[in-house]
């Protein structure tokens, strides 16, 4: 019960701090969302991205 309470008393106890933490926590889940949907793209597609196949197109420095 003792962190609960230290919990309400540091983040719900205002508005403010209330309003704040929904921000930051949005930010937070939004920047860890989409990192982990570019992780999953890239692991799906394996192998056809740009990124991975540019060697087999690029013109080498000796030509």
């Amino acid at each position: 019960m003792a962190l609960l309470r230290q919990v309400y008393n540091l983040m719900f106890k205002r508005s403010s701090t209330f309003a704040l933490s929904i921000i930051l926590g949005a930010v937070l889940f939004e920047r860890v969302f989409d990192q982990a949907g570019d992780a999953v793209f890239e692991r799906i597609n394996q192998g056809k991205l740009w990124k991975h196949i540019k060697h087999n197109y690029e013109k080498s420095e000796e030509e």
